[in-house]
């Protein structure tokens, strides 16, 4: 769970993963030097749940992309059967994850993705149209140049076998921002592994602000081509 800013989202956060009913779940908050001490927040609640919280203190912020792969690393190094990436602003629904988890166990998917654009998914009431026109167009758009196969390729929310992960070598990844969401799916196709959705609805966040620049944008809409015409996967 990468933060960045995030002091008030995140002990509900915690609160919600630590109280679902899986076995062995593990929170590990990845927080990016946050000038509003949410670095020392994630300490306090690892302090008080150390069998369940850990922090990985990093010292700059340098993309949400480089944050997951710290993550990531880190719970693979640590042994993690399953890693699942999700936000730490609440729009992602912690009581999807023993559905996804169920999911990853009883089909051949090496991925499961929190989709708002499968049936029963739905995207926040909050969002003007517009918000929603461009979310649906950014899924197309990726899904024309990439033909993943998936409803919602720019998913944040996803739960990963470490098999998976090794496979796709998440760690020589070099995209960032939302880009990033993209070219794990991309190598995830390429090598031939299944991406299975379950529903979710997406929630606006209440606290805080939002991480999204005009340069992870642009990022974004280049990444498929990038993708498409040589880049390294």
């Amino acid at each position: 769970m990468p933060t960045y800013n995030e002091r008030e989202n995140l002990p509900v956060a915690v609160e919600r993963l630590t109280a679902l009913p899986v076995a062995d779940l593990h929170v590990l908050v990845v927080d990016d030097n946050s000038p509003d001490g949410t670095g020392e927040v994630a300490d306090k609640l690892a302090a008080d749940l150390p069998n369940q919280v850990s922090v990985l203190h990093r010292t700059e912020k340098d993309g949400l992309g480089r944050a997951y792969i710290a993550g990531i690393t880190k719970a693979l190094d640590e042994g993690a059967d399953v890693v699942i990436q999700m936000d730490a602003d609440l729009s992602h629904p912690a009581e999807v994850i023993p559905a996804m988890l169920e999911k990853l166990e009883t089909t051949d998917a090496g991925v499961v993705l929190g989709s708002r654009y499968v049936p029963g998914g739905s995207t926040a009431e909050e969002w003007k149209w517009y918000r929603k026109a461009l979310s649906a167009w950014a899924n197309f758009y990726v899904n024309l140049i990439l033909r993943l196969g998936v409803k919602d390729a720019t998913a944040g929310f996803k739960a990963w076998k470490a098999d998976t992960l090794r496979a796709i070598d998440v760690a020589s990844i070099k995209s960032n921002g939302y880009s990033f969401q993209v070219e794990m799916n991309y190598r995830t196709v390429k090598k031939g592994i299944a991406i299975a959705e379950v529903p979710i609805r997406f929630e606006e966040r209440t606290l805080g602000a939002s991480k999204m620049s005009l340069k992870v944008q642009l990022e974004s809409a280049a990444m498929p081509w990038k993708l498409l015409f040589g880049r390294q996967v």
